[in-house]
């Protein structure tokens, strides 16, 4: 549907143009914030994994301790300096799973930050659409 102006066909090819550099764009976006959403997936596997061994260490310090610690109470009325060795290795392992585990709650009281910073980001997209596009996404 022509309207007989010499200017239409330009009009077309302009606004084709734009479209066509808007798709650009939005794709652009879109796999910035998929990558985004990855660097963050992978934060979140390094602290779980984190949570994990510390947990682990935790669980293994602490068990050490009670075998110890029923070997000390065990041996408790001998004679001689088995007494002192296994104290102090009563103390060390129930002190390294105490600090372990307190390091572990920590990591779990923390919580997780999955997905804020693309939250964020597409939050700043929002309002930038919203004010008509006055800032440009980054």
């Amino acid at each position: 549907m022509t309207d007989g102006t010499p200017g239409g066909e330009a009009s077309r090819a302009g606004l084709f143009a734009s479209l066509k550099g808007l798709f650009g764009t939005s794709l652009a976006l879109a796999q910035n914030r998929l990558q985004l959403l990855g660097v963050e997936l992978a934060e979140e596997r390094g602290r779980l994994l984190s949570l994990l061994t510390f947990g682990a260490i935790a669980l293994i310090c602490l068990s050490a301790g009670l075998v110890f610690l029923a070997v000390f109470l065990t041996v408790l009325l001998w004679d001689s300096h088995r007494l002192l060795a296994l104290g102090v290795f009563s103390a060390l392992f129930l002190g390294a799973g105490i600090a372990t585990l307190l390091v572990a709650v920590n990591f779990a009281r923390a919580g997780s930050t999955l997905f804020k910073a693309s939250l964020a980001e597409l939050a700043r997209d929002r309002e930038a659409l919203a004010q008509g596009g006055a800032s440009a996404p980054r």
